[in-house]
């Protein structure tokens, strides 16, 4: 009998984290589910198909030492790692730049992109060391990683740093068949996005309902570049509710 690929989902307490693990889950993945509220991972993993091939490892990314526990009790409970979906992320008031307070601007950087750091280096020690060697790590950028949104700059500056950690550890992963990819995503229905159909601010300086798209083609775009071969990588795929404003000029 094949052994289960095994994952690890980040922010996997709701939104894109819980349709994903459902989604990895119900194509027979082991996945471990991780965030910073153990009642909402548990939720996630009783709405699983086969909540026996999940696994919750609370966590919260900013701290490094909670992010080596994290991989450490994945290798003791499965031994192998082959997906990391680095998704925890979170967003700052919508607030003129200088509104903006410093313990939002830190926060917003300690978890989108010192926590995606620490895990994205975490999972490199574990796919180097293991055998057979390499794994696959997806970035969960954000249409922000390209283009802002009005008084968003502590989000869309975390956002496009990501981009360039995508690039290096793609670089810096050849050699040990580490493939990582970033998924960039426009308007999935998630009550992190539940504002865009309340109506939202645009550049022009109106507010205006945006469209939103199903959460679970967002896990099946994820689900599909997980599913490759090492010897293939999606380095970048953007999926978005069609009629968003995005291309173009609104």
């Amino acid at each position: 009998m094949t052994t289960p690929k095994t994952a690890i989902i980040t922010g996997a307490s709701a939104g894109i984290g819980r349709a994903t693990a459902l989604a990895l889950n119900a194509a027979g993945w082991q996945v471990v589910l991780s965030g910073r509220r153990a009642s909402a991972l548990e939720a996630t993993q009783a709405a699983c198909a086969t909540p026996s091939l999940t696994h919750i490892i609370p966590c919260d990314v900013s701290d490094p030492s909670a992010v080596r526990a994290l991989f450490a009790d994945t290798m003791a409970h499965y031994g192998h790692l082959d997906l990391l979906f680095n998704n925890a992320g979170i967003g700052a008031p919508a607030v003129p730049i200088d509104e903006l307070s410093l313990d939002a601007w830190h926060a917003v950087v300690n978890t989108n992109l010192n926590g995606m750091f620490y895990c994205l280096q975490q999972a490199f020690r574990v796919m180097k060391q293991q055998q057979p060697q390499g794994g696959r790590i997806i970035n969960n950028g954000s249409i922000s990683a390209h283009t802002p949104r009005p008084n968003s700059i502590a989000y869309t500056a975390t956002k496009h740093a990501i981009t360039g950690l995508t690039k290096s550890a793609a670089l810096d992963g050849r050699p040990y068949q580490i493939a990582v990819g970033q998924i960039d995503i426009g308007n999935a229905a998630t009550d992190m996005a539940e504002r865009m159909a309340q109506g939202i601010l645009q550049a022009h300086g109106a507010v205006a309902i945006e469209p939103l798209m199903d959460v679970n083609h967002v896990a099946q775009a994820v689900l599909a570049m997980a599913s490759l071969p090492l010897s293939s990588n999606v380095l970048f795929q953007t999926i978005m509710a069609t009629n968003m404003p995005y291309v173009g000029r609104g």
